[in-house]
């Protein structure tokens, strides 16, 4: 049984209905933890915003408080995430990175995913939203907290409005991988050039760049720029890269390295990807991460070993859930723990 899509069911109850089931099973000592995975993973932002105001008009209560109140844990905060409007909670998440300190790139890999992997209209709602909760903008909280090698990239990203359509120009195209070739081979990740073409392009005419490089220098991009350093901007231009070309082999790498399963993500992930690309990210994900789990499969025990005492799930796990749909991407990865538990 799949528990959680991004995909609401063709007969949707009302949101009284809806809120009167959430209410039963938040109701008493016993939560029907189930019962409100089910409805909620199965209502789309829209749905989920009609619930939490009808819910509000027939309880007098906020359902998020109720929810706080009455679950725990991992649940907990799950739900209080998803219950969110989405540009509130991407500022929110963006909030806790920069809160950190000196977030490391796992960390601010949030960011870049809001600004690469998102439409701009979300980008330019996340960053009001942010104003707004926060007392200052997206910006200034990037300049003050993140590290000088970092802010021009994430600034430069955020602060961008691209074109939404796809225009295409070839000439661009073949110019503008030209350039980026030469940063790359001469060390030079930091140059204006690479921050303007990155965050100012719309993504269709960086993938026909990107495309056009590998053409030329028989390499992705993504390989040749950590072939000329490990340092974090060359790190941090991998995942840009790969959240404007190849969102799916992103996420697919980042879930099977261990890196991200916090639910909140993948909530904002899995919505976010479909609004874009009009497809699951469950089949996305899942096209990539099977190949990747038939080649672990063939490493030898010793390396095997190795990735387990590294904390990383087993690979009949992962088979499982990628096979079977149990892998659900839209903040519910609740839903596989409850429902299945011999899986983690």
């Amino acid at each position: 049984m799949r528990m959680a899509s991004l995909r609401p069911p063709d007969s949707i109850p009302s949101p009284a209905q809806d809120s009167e089931r959430l209410s039963l099973a938040l109701q008493g000592r016993g939560v029907d933890e189930k019962v409100i995975v089910w409805i909620l993973g199965h209502r789309n932002a829209i749905q989920r915003k009609r619930i939490k105001d009808t819910y509000q008009q027939l309880y007098k209560e906020s359902i998020i408080h109720r929810l706080q109140s009455k679950l725990s844990g991992v649940l907990k905060k799950a739900m209080s995430y998803w219950m969110e409007e989405p540009p509130e909670r991407d500022a929110k998440l963006v909030e806790k990175t920069l809160k950190r300190g000196k977030a490391g790139i796992t960390q601010l890999q949030v960011i870049v995913e809001i600004a690469c992997a998102s439409s701009p209209n979300h980008l330019m709602a996340v960053r009001q939203a942010y104003c707004s909760l926060f007392d200052c903008s997206l910006e200034e909280a990037i300049t003050s907290k993140v590290s000088s090698s970092l802010q021009k990239l994430l600034l430069g990203l955020v602060s961008s409005y691209r074109y939404d359509r796809e225009l295409v120009d070839l000439n661009v195209a073949k110019s503008e991988a030209a350039e980026l070739h030469e940063a790359i081979e001469k060390k030079q990740l930091d140059r204006d050039e690479v921050m303007w073409i990155l965050s100012t392009r719309n993504f269709f005419q960086l993938r026909a760049t990107f495309k056009h490089y590998k053409q030329n220098y028989q390499v992705p991009i993504y390989q040749a720029i950590m072939s000329s350093g490990s340092d974090d901007l060359g790190s941090l231009l991998r995942v840009v890269i790969l959240c404007i070309d190849a969102p799916e082999k992103h996420f697919a790498e980042s879930f099977l390295s261990g890196h991200r399963t916090d639910v909140h993500s993948l909530a904002r992930i899995k919505e976010e990807y479909f609004n874009m690309n009009k497809v699951s990210l469950d089949d996305a994900v899942r096209s990539i991460a099977i190949p990747l789990i038939r080649e672990r499969e063939r490493w030898p025990p010793t390396a095997m070993a190795s990735q387990r005492r590294r904390g990383r799930r087993s690979l009949a796990a992962w088979k499982d859930e990628c096979v079977t749909g149990r892998n659900v991407w839209a903040g519910m990865e609740l839903s596989v723990r409850l429902e299945y538990p011999m899986v983690w």
